[in-house]
């Protein structure tokens, strides 16, 4: 046989699952911006801050001191000791032996769904949200489903009842961001309490991304203020560490440091061993100077996190005030986490809207499709910044909507 005879071999492909997961939106309008002068991007979930100097001096000193080689899967005991300490004061008593320490967030968010889901198993989770926490039970072969926020004159809010009947015996696992991105959402203290008692009568777990609990502005519900600091609230309030519920946080948000990727996971005692193998079998374990900047920021940082929440309720408060004076934008102020999630003209076609105004007006917002089809209509704008640039970016805005016909 020649070489023109052999068979022509087949374009290689990942597998059909990893195939049909959703490109990043938000990655694709930052796309359409490159080359574009003077873009104020708002699209990320992040500060324009840097961390603050003394967690960077405690990784400079951890580095300089050599803790650069591998460390425990789970986290050194230091640090562990120190989330322990920092989630009993806000959410009561938690022993070291439920707290593993994750390379980030979003790989705590992967190891607790490589925990409990398998292929074919059903995951509910409540939307509008990033898409992160829909697409990654996805790739372990779980079939998602989800229930949608309502949005109207009290903002965005949850049908209970929806989800409770969406949370049928063979759901394996449940989703919930409170406080939500990109709406702000947060789920009361009543809410929690009744989906709880739901899945434990069926034995369905919940994974509860908690990374903005922080970043929480209402009033506080009776029971819920923490002796510790006002938090948002949480399962760890209701439920015993040692249930079907696992709560995934990070390093993030609170202390601004999402280029470090560190995380957490709060989870029953029982699943730390088999964690510990993922952990390996993933990322093997969190850099160690990393960990040592995770130390000083859970036992020196509470007065920067607090100081934080007021600069970001100043900043939410203004832009909101900024946007609902400009005509056909509806916006409402959430009472937590770091975006408005309004609704303007165009918006019915978010992707578009938003790759139109990067380009024409160097406004970078992300597009309410990207957190699935229930955020159609609406765009995100990250608030995480000095109220002059929110002020730049309304006014390039307005400047945008009066080009295109609507002032």
């Amino acid at each position: 046989m020649s070489e023109t005879d052999l068979p022509v071999p087949s374009v290689p492909n990942a597998r059909d699952a990893v195939r049909a997961l959703r490109p990043s939106q938000i990655r694709e309008v930052a796309n359409a911006g490159f080359g574009v002068a003077d873009v104020l991007p708002f699209w990320f979930g992040e500060s324009d801050r840097v961390t603050p100097a003394f967690i960077r001096d405690a990784a400079s000193a951890a580095l300089a001191a050599g803790a650069t080689f591998y460390t425990h899967n789970l986290g050194i005991a230091p640090l562990r000791a120190a989330l322990a300490d920092y989630v009993s004061k806000l959410h009561g008593p938690t022993s070291s032996d439920h707290i593993a320490v994750t390379s980030a967030g979003v790989n705590a968010l992967m190891l607790a769904a490589q925990l409990v889901v398998g292929a074919g198993d059903r995951v509910v989770a409540v939307t509008p949200l990033w898409p992160n926490l829909v697409e990654i039970p996805k790739i372990l072969g779980a079939h998602v489903e989800t229930v949608a926020l309502g949005y109207g004159e009290r903002g965005w809010q949850l049908d209970l009842e929806q989800l409770l009947a969406a949370l049928t015996p063979d759901t394996k696992m449940l989703l919930i961001n409170s406080p939500n991105n990109p709406t702000g959402w947060v789920m009361s203290r009543d809410e929690q309490r009744a989906v709880l008692a739901h899945c434990r009568r069926h034995g369905i777990w919940i994974v509860a991304d908690e990374v903005y609990e922080r970043l929480y502005y209402a009033a506080p519900e009776a029971g819920v203020e923490s002796t510790h600091s006002r938090t948002a609230p949480s399962f760890l309030d209701l439920a015993t560490r040692d249930e079907r519920v696992i709560c995934v946080n990070s390093f993030s948000k609170a202390w601004l440091m999402t280029g470090w990727r560190l995380g957490w996971i709060v989870a029953p005692a029982s699943l730390m061993d088999d964690l510990g193998k993922l952990v390996e079998y993933n990322t093997s374990c969190a850099p160690a100077f990393v960990q040592q900047a995770g130390i000083a920021a859970v036992q020196q940082g509470e007065r920067f996190t607090q100081e934080l929440v007021l600069d970001l309720k100043a900043s939410r408060d203004h832009l909101v005030r900024a946007l609902s004076a400009v005509p056909g934008v509806d916006v409402k102020a959430p009472p937590g986490a770091m975006y408005v999630f309004f609704s303007m003209p165009g918006a019915s076609r978010s992707l578009e809207l938003c790759k139109a105004m990067v380009r024409e007006v160097g406004l970078g917002v992300a597009p309410g499709s990207a957190f699935g089809p229930q955020g159609e209509g609406f765009v995100r704008w990250c608030y995480a910044c000095n109220t002059a640039r929110l002020d730049a970016g309304v006014e390039r805005l307005k400047r945008f909507l009066a080009q295109h016909g609507t002032r």
